[in-house]
């Protein structure tokens, strides 16, 4: 791969956008990132071009592509990502996840860029029984969050359908881990995901709440596929290196990141406890607005077209979380 390559990262100071960044850099393909620092962080952009500011910003955009005119693949990972938060805002989350990306896409095509790797989300699939999913599988979003995401896929598709862009959309599962050489991690102090929240509950000495009990799964808690974060970042090279041949023969593709297992909450807390060696005091509380029970991936596509597979385990996102916990707040 051509050091010459590079890459706008829209979202690239937030916890995935920094190490798909990171893994970029390792590649020898160099980022520009765009972030509004609503939520990343500006020490993970450390030694990189960052522009702070928004995305729906024609003229940051403009400035951008004038000041980096070699820019070849936008890598868009720039969304607001809380299920609960999107159900009590929705508005906001269609703004910032759909609204937004249509003035990006406005943006792209009047700078002449047409290719666009989409950070989307296994949310919108039909997840209510615990089961495999294919890129083919049905969607069924269950909150405004999820919605988003499949409207953004519907309007990559439309567009390239229409030959105005070329675009690969990952369906990201459940991120877990850090940067394994520490350069960026997990950074909200209240995580809403389920191993952020194991994680305080643990170091903190509090409880960690199971949320349901009654899903139809195998011991009745949520299940998930987690996949670390830097085999996701990873993915997302072996995108912009494969980019033109994976779109060829279709300018809209589809394809799921996951680590193609299914570990309930349940065996999560268990897999911590391991990985620790301590104990976690749990107990279990209702549903929360927008979950599911949950699904795994079907990676054979991501095999079949990116030379991509899962090479981190469970234990190694936990372990890595929790160094990255350490390092991020060592107080707590």
């Amino acid at each position: 791969m051509s050091r010459s390559l590079k890459v706008l990262i829209t979202g690239g100071a937030g916890f995935i956008g920094s190490t798909v960044a990171s893994a970029c850099i390792d590649a020898g393909i160099e980022p520009v990132i765009i972030d509004d620092l609503s939520t990343g962080r500006e020490e993970f952009a450390d030694g990189r071009a960052l522009y702070r500011g928004d995305i729906g910003d024609p003229a940051l955009v403009d400035r951008v592509v004038a000041e980096h005119p070699d820019i070849s693949i936008v890598i868009h990972c720039a969304a607001r990502i809380v299920v609960p938060d999107s159900v009590r805002g929705p508005l906001e989350y269609y703004e910032a996840n759909v609204g937004k990306t249509i003035e990006l896409l406005r943006s792209l095509r009047r700078n002449g860029i047409h290719r666009v790797i989409f950070s989307s989300s296994a949310s919108v699939y039909d997840a209510e029984d615990g089961g495999a999913v294919t890129e083919d599988a049905p969607l069924a979003p269950s909150s405004p969050y999820a919605r988003t995401k499949a409207m953004v896929e519907q309007i990559l598709s439309d567009s390239a359908a229409a030959g105005e862009l070329r675009a690969i959309a990952l369906r990201y599962f459940n991120p877990i881990g850090a940067d394994p050489r520490a350069r960026s991690g997990l950074q909200h102090r209240d995580p809403s995901h389920a191993l952020g929240v194991l994680i305080s509950a643990y170091r903190r000495g509090g409880t960690f709440t199971i949320t349901g009990a009654d899903w139809p799964t195998r011991d009745g808690s949520g299940l998930r596929d987690f996949i670390h974060v830097w085999d996701l970042a990873r993915a997302h090279v072996r995108a912009v290196e494969r980019f033109d041949a994976v779109t060829e023969a279709d300018p809209f593709q589809v394809i799921n990141l996951g680590g193609g297992t299914g570990t309930t909450v349940r065996e999560l807390v268990s897999a911590f406890e391991r990985v620790t060696g301590g104990s976690v005091d749990v107990t279990v509380g209702g549903r929360r607005p927008g979950d599911v029970a949950g699904a795994y991936a079907d990676a054979g596509r991501a095999a079949d077209v990116l030379d991509w597979r899962a090479e981190l385990t469970i234990d190694d996102g936990i372990r890595d979380s929790l160094a990255w916990a350490e390092r991020f707040d060592p107080r707590s």
